[in-house]
């Protein structure tokens, strides 16, 4: 694991849409993997900006996203379809039918997880941004989930609860379960970029970078990947 520790949150985004920018120029066709959360918006920002400012085109790439709310579509302002599309697709040239997100509403969700687990199959992510909780999940996968598994259910853990209330009106309205990509298809893509900022995640960043790989800390196996890449800014950084 490649670790790139910055001053601050600017310095973060900027130091991943390096990362993004070059995966993107050396394959126009590239399968993004994103994530959603506070943490990757500086780098969408700095993805939108460039794009007006410099060109540089979207058009043939598709995007995977981590995971969706069970019980939201985008018909909903606080889905993960809602947020990519105001957030990044809308500022970018990305063909919306080349966006992949699991549906919310899906009326057989174990039908809709092996869809979605079908479609990462066929698209393997050329890069996967990835933000990290404060109890070291990834996507949604809470502490205790199996490193081999694939596109699931979860019910979300108290601590994430609490995490994602701050984007709600209050915290009855986060939903209790989701849909997410599993360890294993997170691992099968070719580079790995994760991103931390702010004190809240030192401690889920110094067992990533330094503790034992266990399924305790789901971040963990990041370790095994071949190319991953952490930034984070000193805060988030502090105890490696």
């Amino acid at each position: 694991m490649k670790v790139i520790k910055v001053k601050n949150y600017e310095e973060m985004s900027e130091e991943a849409l390096k990362v993004v920018l070059e995966v993107v120029k050396g394959n126009e066709g590239s399968v993004l993997g994103l994530a959603t959360g506070s943490t990757p918006l500086g780098l969408y920002a700095k993805m939108a900006q460039d794009h007006k400012e410099n060109g540089t085109s979207y058009a043939e790439c598709r995007a995977v996203n981590l995971d969706e709310y069970v019980g939201l579509d985008a018909s909903s302002d606080q889905s993960y379809v809602y947020f990519m599309r105001e957030n990044l697709f809308k500022h970018i040239d990305i063909k919306l039918e080349n966006t992949h997100i699991p549906n919310g509403k899906a009326p057989d969700k174990n039908a809709e997880c092996a869809r979605y687990n079908a479609l990462l199959g066929e698209l393997r992510q050329d890069i996967q941004v990835l933000g990290i909780g404060s109890n070291g999940h990834i996507a949604f996968n809470e502490p205790g989930t199996a490193f081999d598994s694939v596109t699931h259910i979860v019910d979300l853990a108290e601590s994430t609860i609490k995490d994602n209330s701050r984007l709600f009106n209050s915290i009855d309205e986060v939903p209790r379960q989701a849909f997410t990509m599993g360890l294993s298809n997170i691992m099968n893509a070719k580079k790995i970029l994760i991103l931390a900022n702010g004190e809240g995640k030192a401690n889920a960043i110094r067992e990533l970078v330094l503790g034992e790989i266990r399924e305790e800390v789901p971040a963990s196996i990041l370790r095994n990947h071949p190319d991953c890449i952490l930034i984070c800014d000193e805060s988030a950084g502090k105890y490696i």
